[in-house]
């Protein structure tokens, strides 16, 4: 169902071009990673310790471990076994070389919506903060090349992060960037990429993880919806990710997304080193609220909200006698537009960590949609989470076409986790 279809005022019309390219990437971490719509028995999914569709825990059932304990003693020492002519390497984020190959891997071969009119085009620079913050073990960034000429052909990712879900305190990996070469889905790589970069994981001695997609694969812990918020509507429009509202004209439509051409906040300026100590310190306060959310020391606030153009835009409100009270954030995500004779790319922003302190959050989104805007993106996305579902309607966004779920590996919830209590943002 599209924007349209949802919204009863006359607005732009978003198709949910974020939601169709996470369905799509839910796809790719089925059985046979062809891009099907997932199976009802779930093959491969059935085999893991996660979550199963069902499962009826009792009143007393608590969160915890699906797997009984283990050690490292306990894990497979070899890898798991490839195809004939394939074989397993770990990708040096640092060489220039290698980086390119995964990045070319994931430009062609990665995550497109099921029109094949857009597909998701990470920057190096993006790739490098993405996959490399502190703690990252390189043996995690995980590919498969032919063996006869070496070229890359799948690949996928895990890095540290320390997670929160309800009062558990949970030493995980966030996998992402799973992607096979469109010419191998048939060999059914996927699921041997996901096991055996469980096995990595597991010879660090860590036993969960978190990752999300569209799909709805066993079993969610949350569900969450995308709203988009137009910021260029007649390119959004020509290259169609958006259409015209019925009864709207071009004209209308640019006057009702318009925005001012600075932020109204006082003291709002950009993030500077110095802010990492009180930044951390708000947005651990701030978090507390969520059922499930990340813990982060200084260095990885360091690493994640430092100010990267067109990676990670990151800002700051400094109140009297330098007190931040405030943050506001959102990354740079640009898709390729395929087949579009004006335009060959679209610039998403996608809203990141956002803590409201002295200024209200729809003063404080609406800055961000004006900061979006002055650095170039077409269009602001965002899910449902954090505080967020009150305030997007009244800021214009328009709700996407579909969800995005988040999923843990190894670790059973008792009680579902509504889309206002995730604090979580994965890339």
């Amino acid at each position: 169902m599209s924007g349209e279809d949802k919204q009863p005022d006359k607005q732009l019309a978003p198709d949910g071009l974020a939601a169709r390219l996470q369905a799509a990437l839910g796809a790719l971490t089925m059985d046979d990673a062809s891009g099907q719509r997932p199976k009802q028995n779930y093959a491969f999914w059935g085999t893991q310790p996660v979550a199963q569709f069902g499962e009826q825990p009792s009143s007393s059932a608590t969160d915890g471990p699906i797997d009984a304990p283990k050690t490292v003693a306990d894990v497979r020492k070899e890898p798991y076994g490839l195809p004939q002519n394939f074989e397993w390497v770990t990708c040096d984020i640092n060489s220039d070389k290698e980086l390119e190959e995964i990045h070319d891997l994931l430009g062609a071969h990665y995550v497109e919506d099921d029109d094949n009119m857009f597909r998701f085009a990470y920057s190096k620079e993006f790739l490098r903060w993405a996959l490399q913050p502190p703690g990252f073990q390189t043996v995690w960034h995980c590919g498969v090349r032919v063996s006869t000429t070496g070229k890359l052909v799948a690949f996928i990712s895990g890095i540290p992060a320390t997670v929160r879900a309800h009062s558990n305190q949970l030493k995980t990996v966030e996998i992402n960037f799973l992607c096979v070469h469109k010419k191998l889905r048939h060999k059914r790589l996927a699921p041997v990429l996901i096991k055996e970069i469980t096995r990595r994981v597991n010879l660090h001695d860590i036993w969960q993880a978190v990752y999300t997609a569209g799909v709805l694969l066993p079993k969610p812990v949350a569900e969450c919806q995308y709203w988009h918020r137009s910021l260029n509507p007649k390119k959004l429009i020509s290259i169609g990710f958006s259409r015209l509202a019925p009864r709207m004209t071009m004209a209308r439509t640019l006057k009702l997304y318009k925005l001012p051409d600075q932020p109204v906040t006082p003291g709002l300026r950009q993030m500077e080193a110095k802010d990492v100590p009180q930044v951390t310190k708000l947005l651990a306060g701030y978090l507390q609220q969520f059922s499930i959310a990340p813990e982060m020391d200084e260095e990885e606030v360091r690493h994640w909200l430092s100010f990267q153009t067109d990676v990670v835009h990151s800002y700051v409100v400094e109140g009297p006698g330098g007190r931040i009270t405030d943050l506001l954030s959102f990354y740079t995500l640009p898709s390729s537009v395929i087949g579009n004779d004006q335009y060959d790319s679209l610039k998403a922003a996608y809203m990141f960590y956002t803590v409201p302190g002295a200024t209200p959050l729809p003063q404080l989104m609406n800055d961000a949609l004006i900061l979006a805007h002055a650095t170039g993106h077409d269009v602001f996305n965002a899910l449902d989470i954090f505080e967020n579902e009150k305030i997007l309607k009244e800021l214009k966004f328009g709700i996407g076409d579909g969800k995005l779920r988040y999923y843990l590996f190894n670790w059973r919830v008792a009680q579902d986790i509504p889309s206002n209590k995730v604090g979580l943002v994965m890339l």
